[in-house]
């Protein structure tokens, strides 16, 4: 397919690529790419900060192209690839601005974004319906799954099939009705033909090219595959949700800057938030079953808070074996009173792996309430790790995932400097937690602070002659590599200095505390004697009293 659909940056490209050349000589991790005329402001423009690019690392599994730009008439042509975080939130992986939109454009769009990426493939990627993109993905990305946006298709429904939305109002909640909520391929295709029959559109072009590409779109289809949506039916309905509420219709080019960062510091804030939510309060628990105590120690809020759904509902769902041979059993999951509703579990009790016809695990990364429910019949306490998916873990950004993309990076002084950056931002925020939990440590946390930036400092003045962004005859970051040899120990030492701290604390406390029930133990003996001597007492008192009526009587 050919064809270009041409856009203006009304003038505004000299200020946005003034921005970019500003952020990557700050930072050089920050990269941009132009595509287009000599003087590099009529062109198609891309760019991804540092953050996005390692935020990629952990969620660049599932990958959402927002170009609704086209559709809602924006003034900015901006598009952005997207993704969900730990806690379900939208991360950014990359911008560009689209001025001339063609297959070449695209092409080169994911060409760049992918280099970007060193290379990195996603799971899957969600677009709307625009032909120029699917030849794109077909050609640069042909083993990621491509969906397509259903919120795209729902509204070409309006469009094409107006004259029936208005004739028949039910017929578009009956559509969406079919597409959303068939849990199976057969039940989807007898609700389509049924559709296609009552309304007498069978012959409709358009809606029998949807059903030969139902495939790309429909999610019965597409549950095989993973979304990082944490509900099959959620979700989907809308790409725009990075910028949503800082760019709009009425946005210039340039604002965009100004409202672009806008929107990266309200989403980090957001993160951040969550992060300390997660990690500094707990979850309430509704079962005492250990699998949810142990989900709610891994799982981030959010993801635990769906997972727990899950497991509460495997309470009102019954299993029942209708086959067993050997390692494999078959199971029939239905909810209390809706049998006609039920799945099928096949469980292999050797490998402790299970498959649902839900197919909710791969679609979401978690696990459903109909596996949930053999696992309780078969006593499987707690869960499996290869059911715990790491990216929606509140440890996510650390450990073996950090190390193993760190290895793509350590070639490009770019790439390393994001990795130094994001290494050092999750040590400090550690640091940081201890610190701030009694004002003992925070004293401690504080004056090792000021010694690691002395060391830090002395460091870099020693290699004043190698500045931050330059680079060696090999490729490698001299002057960055060298201070981070020193700096490591340092803080290592600090942390431990800090736990260490730490221990005698408690130590010092336990001491403390067992002191204080000495004592205790005392004082409740000397008590209990007290209570005997006054019971002794009362029981004289009482005799004395007795004696003395009856003395009176005689």
């Amino acid at each position: 397919m050919s064809g270009t659909r041409q856009r203006t940056l009304a003038g505004g490209a000299h200020h946005v690529l003034d921005y970019l050349k500003r952020m990557q000589a700050e930072n050089p991790a920050f990269f941009y790419a132009v595509q287009g005329d000599s003087d590099h402001t009529g062109g198609n423009i891309f760019w991804v900060d540092a953050t996005s690019r390692m935020n990629y690392s952990y969620f660049g599994d599932a990958v959402i192209l927002d170009t609704t730009y086209r559709i809602n008439r924006y003034r900015v042509p901006l598009a952005c690839f997207t993704g969900f975080n730990h806690h379900g939130q939208p991360v950014l992986f990359g911008c560009a601005l689209i001025s001339n939109e063609s297959e070449s454009s695209f092409i080169w769009l994911f060409r760049t974004w992918l280099q970007a990426m060193s290379g990195r493939h996603p799971v899957s990627i969600t677009s709307d319906s625009d032909p120029f993109i699917r030849v794109a993905v077909a050609q640069v990305l042909p083993k990621t799954r491509h969906r397509l946006c259903k919120w795209s298709i729902f509204r070409e429904t309006r469009e094409k099939l107006a004259h029936l939305c208005q004739s028949h109002p039910a017929f578009e909640t009956e559509f969406k009705r079919c597409v959303n909520e068939s849990e199976t391929i057969d039940e989807f295709e007898s609700c389509w033909q049924s559709l296609m029959d009552r309304y007498y559109i069978m012959d409709n072009e358009w809606l029998q090219s949807m059903y030969n590409g139902r495939q790309c779109w429909v999610p019965v289809y597409l549950r095989d595959t993973f979304f990082a949506e944490i509900s099959l039916n959620e979700g989907n309905e809308c790409l725009n949700l990075f910028f949503d509420g800082h760019v709009n219709a009425s946005t210039t080019m340039q604002m965009l800057v100004k409202q672009y960062e806008k929107a990266v510091s309200t989403w980090h804030e957001r993160e951040l938030k969550a992060d300390y939510d997660t990690t500094n309060s707990s979850p309430v628990l509704k079962t005492p079953s250990p699998m949810e105590k142990q989900a709610a120690n891994l799982y981030t809020r959010k993801i635990f808070m769906k997972f727990q759904e899950e497991l509460v509902e495997t309470l009102a769902n019954t299993a029942t074996k209708t086959d067993d041979s050997g390692a494999l059993i078959t199971y029939r999951v239905a909810k209390f009173g809706e049998s006609h509703k039920a799945h099928i579990v096949t469980f292999n009790s050797f490998e402790m792996k299970a498959s649902c016809s839900c197919q909710m695990f791969e679609y979401s990364g978690i696990i459903c309430r109909h596996i949930l429910a053999v696992f309780r019949t078969k006593n499987v306490l707690t869960l499996p790790p290869h059911y715990v998916l790491k990216r929606w873990t509140r440890n996510s950004k650390t450990g073996a995932l950090l190390d193993e993309h760190a290895s793509e990076y350590t070639s490009n002084s770019r790439e390393s400097l994001t990795v130094r950056y994001n290494n050092l931002r999750q040590e400090a925020i550690k640091y940081v937690e201890e610190g701030a939990k009694s004002i003992h440590i925070y004293h401690i946390a504080m004056k090792g602070l000021q010694e690691a930036a002395r060391k830090v400092s002395s460091v870099k003045n020693k290699g004043a002659g190698i500045t931050e962004g330059s680079t060696l005859a090999d490729g490698s970051s001299g002057g960055l590599l060298a201070a981070d040899e020193n700096v490591r120990p340092t803080y290592t030492s600090v942390i431990c200095f800090l736990q260490e701290e730490k221990q005698n604390r408690i130590r010092e406390l336990t001491a403390e505390l067992e002191s204080t029930n000495q004592r205790c133990e005392v004082y409740r003996a000397n008590l209990l004697a007290v209570l005997r001597d006054m019971e002794e007492q009362k029981l004289k008192l009482s005799v004395k009293v007795q004696n003395a009526r009856l003395s009176l009587k005689e």
